[in-house]
């Protein structure tokens, strides 16, 4: 499976949500190889979508001559899109979502009814494509923080996507939290594992990731420390 790992997170490699990816590619390649191509967003030059529409009457060419016509060679190259990035303002930072506006090339004006909904119709073809978003934040848990990210990644990927959020993500970038930390990466591991050997996750494992790691009012009060 060719897997594009999209890394929304200003810190590169060193960002907090990007303990989790690795931790689930590793999953997954306990199942079997696959090839893996981490694209850190933030280093790509992707200007703004003006909302011209030009891309989607002339066969998918934007009016911007920059990375992005490349990494959407690499997108219909791909068999798996892995968003990885920390929750920002309750959804994907700016570069992340720069990406995702400029994805419009794939699509005509053209308008088909899809159940209740209206979507456009494709100017490629990438219905082998698999979608998954893993999102990490700072807060103590996962209520009433991530729903906004969730909802826009369900409505952009209606299907074939899996999401997994993860509240008290900073813990995985501090060693002396290895103790909670490093069981959770193994749940997280497992599930890679689970997705490459059968395209989901169990349900339970994943609101067991998605719980806090330690104590809420614990976790606050380490926070409310070093501020």
């Amino acid at each position: 499976m060719k897997i594009l790992v999209l890394n929304g997170s200003p810190k590169r490699d060193a960002s907090d949500t990007m303990h989790i990816t690795r931790a689930f590619l590793a999953g997954m390649q306990q199942a079997g190889p696959h090839e893996v191509h981490t694209v850190h967003v933030i280093d790509r030059h992707i200007e703004y979508c003006t909302g011209c529409f030009s891309c989607m009457h002339n066969g998918g060419t934007c009016i911007h001559g920059d990375d992005m016509r490349a990494l959407l060679d690499e997108v219909l190259d791909s068999d798996l899109l892995l968003f990885s990035f920390p929750l920002y303002c309750y959804g994907m930072p700016a570069p992340l979502k720069a990406f995702l506006d400029r994805t419009l090339p794939l699509s005509s004006m053209a308008m088909r009814k899809a159940g209740d909904r209206y979507e456009h119709v494709e100017q490629a073809d990438f219905s082998r494509l698999r979608y998954l978003m893993i999102c990490g934040c700072g807060f103590p848990n996962s209520k009433k923080n991530f729903e906004p990210a969730v909802m826009q990644f369900r409505l952009s990927f209606p299907g074939g996507h899996t999401i997994l959020t993860v509240p008290e993500s900073p813990m995985f970038s501090a060693p002396e939290a290895a103790d909670v930390t490093g069981p959770r990466l193994e749940l997280v591991k497992r599930a890679g594992t689970q997705y490459a050997l059968t395209g989901s996750i169990d349900a339970a494992l994943l609101e067991e990731i998605g719980t806090p790691m330690i104590p809420e009012e614990q976790y606050a009060a380490i926070v409310n420390r070093g501020v």
